[in-house]
């Protein structure tokens, strides 16, 4: 049976991550669930505390997303691997079955979401190319982490879409119409 790990990587999410979690971790086809939090200093870890079927591993130091998932990759025992972002908002059971499918099902080698607030560009083109929303065999992650770790701090999608182009691996684009992530300004503030 294959099996699903989900990683979702979290920084001071406390105000978003609840209604992730509570779609993830009642989703039949996800077999762990592991939040590394990268040093929040809000209440991410109270409310993930809250899900018993939930795994918290928290840096003491804020890294980047990039080390972030490779701690839960390195932590991870599932087959395929499900990246997954703590602030999404709207997300339902269903976009999370549309993802992980594809990939389970062996018509994809790597699923992306494509949500509807992703800039007009990229709706256009069908493809949001820096989407934190991945499902991908572990196989195509796993082996390099260690590279993984000294990207910048946002270059682990980047990484992954060249490594998946020069290996011609199958991508298969999920449209997410109503699921949006807040823009940094919005959580941040300018």
């Amino acid at each position: 049976m294959t099996t699903v790990s989900c990683i979702i990587p979290a920084y001071n999410e406390g105000p978003r991550i609840k209604s992730v979690l509570d779609v993830v971790s009642h989703h039949p086809s996800v077999f762990e669930i592991i939040v590394v939090d990268d040093a929040s200093n809000d209440e991410t870890y109270k409310i993930v505390s809250s899900y018993r079927n939930v795994r918290y591993i928290r840096h003491d130091k804020n890294s980047g997303k990039s080390i972030a998932i490779c701690t839960g990759v390195r932590t991870s025992t599932g087959d395929i691997i499900f990246l997954l972002d703590a602030d999404l908002i709207n997300l339902s059971v269903d976009d999370v079955s549309r993802l992980i499918v594809p990939v389970i099902q062996n018509r994809a080698d790597v699923s992306i979401s494509l949500r509807g607030n992703s800039p007009w560009l990229w709706r256009t083109l069908g493809l949001d190319y820096i989407s934190g929303e991945r499902v991908l065999s572990r196989t195509l992650i796993a082996p390099y982490l260690d590279t993984i770790e000294k990207l910048p701090r946002f270059g682990l999608e980047v990484f992954l879409n060249k490594h998946i182009i020069a290996s011609r691996g199958r991508i298969q684009v999920v449209w997410w119409p109503h699921v949006e992530s807040p823009y940094k300004a919005e959580k941040q503030g300018r």
